[in-house]
């Protein structure tokens, strides 16, 4: 098979979708599962029946659609669900994809839509602004800084020179912002700092840096781009963990409901302590802090990218448990999980974007042989 760029491959899906493919790009489609068999080697003990299982059903749909049996009510979009929970196997060969599964969705969970920007800024006197019912400008001007925000879901803290900043103590009083579960948001701190913050998240910082740190606090998972500046450090605590940088990009993820922490840096360098333990980071390094064990800080080597898929509108997975797969959906679609049978011991492969109804979500996650059960706001999950 000639090497097939992703984004054309997409292309394709969309025009058959549309009936507008030509033959020899349906001729493609038919025979497109064969790239498992061109790629043996990418196929371990891992993962081989995940691998051939996908390619059973692959070829399954490949024949319904050929040899189309009478009409359902409705057209399977099976095409938009494998384009967006593609996942790149080889430079050489494309991509693998995910097909709809044939067991039905409740019809619930297509009321049930992905999280927004959303945030509640508390400031010093405890007074609450609501920032998704805030209207877009300024919000407010305390001494020494003014506040605003922007449509696109940020805040922005702008440093004002006066006279009497240098000595009134409200500079630097303390701020959070908090974003419930099915929300996010971004934050411009005074130092020009850029952070992103996922669903369930909240940090707490100066209204103003000064002294000779710029230390914040962080409680869930955010992405920082640090504003650089040798003589005061930043620095983020989160948990029993404190990541120490001057200017670099990052991402810190301490749910209290994961394992660990997690710290991945993706550029420039930063500086890891628990419990009088360091270890300072490359890019493409995680240091991995548990929450059982405390005193111990594991580092490798890990795909950067994965682990800010977030903050680029997409769920990433690689050989990730059901459980952790489905903490990331409680939080973004802002639902309860429950399980019940047998336990479940899929892995899950691939990505699927957090801007899709979670009934879409899970037209994707069924073909790894589990069932979704939707009661209003919560999810009974069982494996078949």
């Amino acid at each position: 098979m000639k090497e097939i760029h992703k984004q054309h491959f997409i292309a394709i899906l969309e025009k058959y979708r549309l009936d507008q493919a030509t033959a020899e790009e349906i001729s493609f489609l038919e025979t497109y599962y064969n790239v498992f068999d061109l790629n043996e080697d990418l196929i371990t003990a891992d993962n081989e029946q995940y691998f051939s299982d996908l390619k059973a059903r692959i070829r399954l749909q490949v024949e319904e659609e050929i040899n189309p049996k009478p009409s359902p009510l409705f057209r399977s979009s099976w095409f938009r669900y494998a384009a967006a929970a593609m996942v790149v196997l080889s430079l050489s060969i494309g991509a693998y994809f995910y097909l709809q599964s044939p067991q039905p969705v409740a019809d619930s969970a297509s009321t049930i839509y992905p999280g927004s920007n959303k945030a509640v800024l508390t400031l010093a006197d405890g007074k609450k602004i609501v920032l998704d019912d805030a209207a877009n400008g300024a919000i407010g001007e305390f001494p020494g800084i003014s506040i605003s925000k922007t449509a696109n879901g940020e805040l922005i803290y702008t440093v004002i020179e006066s006279d009497q900043t240098e000595n009134d103590n409200s500079s630097t009083a303390l701020h959070t912002i908090s974003t419930p579960r099915a929300g996010q948001y971004q934050v411009v701190l005074p130092d020009g700092t850029h952070v992103w913050l996922n669903a369930a998240t909240s940090l707490s910082y100066p209204s103003s840096f000064k002294g000779n740190s710029r230390t914040v606090n962080l409680k869930g998972e955010a992405y920082f781009e640090v504003a650089k500046n040798k003589n005061m450090p930043f620095i983020i605590k989160s948990g029993v963990q404190t990541v120490e940088v001057l200017g670099t990009h990052f991402n810190v993820n301490a749910y209290e409901n994961e394992q660990d922490i997690r710290t991945t840096l993706i550029e420039g360098a930063v500086k890891v302590s628990v419990n009088g333990s360091q270890s300072v980071l490359a890019p493409g390094q995680q240091a991995r802090v548990s929450y059982s064990q405390p005193g111990k800080i594991n580092v490798q080597n890990v795909d950067f990218n994965k682990e800010i898929a977030w903050k680029n509108g997409v769920f990433a997975f690689e050989a990730d448990d059901l459980q952790t797969v489905m903490r990331q959906i409680e939080r973004w679609y802002n639902v309860d999980v429950t399980y019940s049978g047998k336990p479940c011991e899929e892995k899950f492969y691939g990505e699927i974007s957090r801007n899709d109804k979670l009934s879409d979500v899970f037209k994707i996650l069924e073909i790894n042989n589990v069932h979704f059960e939707v009661k209003g706001k919560t999810i009974n999950v069982t494996c078949n």
